[in-house]
């Protein structure tokens, strides 16, 4: 019974956007589109921001490091 009732309600049941005219539907759709590019600028910058910082401490790193860093068996060399 109670499936049947949630059917009949969901049927007769209005949406938002049925209730809303359509120029603030339209309105709430364009600022729901700027605030997604302005996210996926965000993380764009991030992203660079990261490789940028990464760049300079790989630059940054001191002869020690980058032969502690190595993969070679440098005991091989001597």
């Amino acid at each position: 019974m109670a499936t049947k009732k949630n059917k009949k309600s969901n049927e007769g049941s209005l949406h938002l956007k049925d209730s809303l005219n359509d120029q603030l539907f339209q309105q709430l759709q364009s600022m729901k589109k700027e605030l997604k590019e302005k996210e996926t600028e965000k993380t764009e910058k991030e992203r660079e921001q990261k490789i940028k910082e990464k760049r300079e401490r790989e630059k940054n790193k001191s002869f020690e490091e980058l032969l502690a860093e190595s993969n070679q068996d440098w005991k091989q060399f001597k």
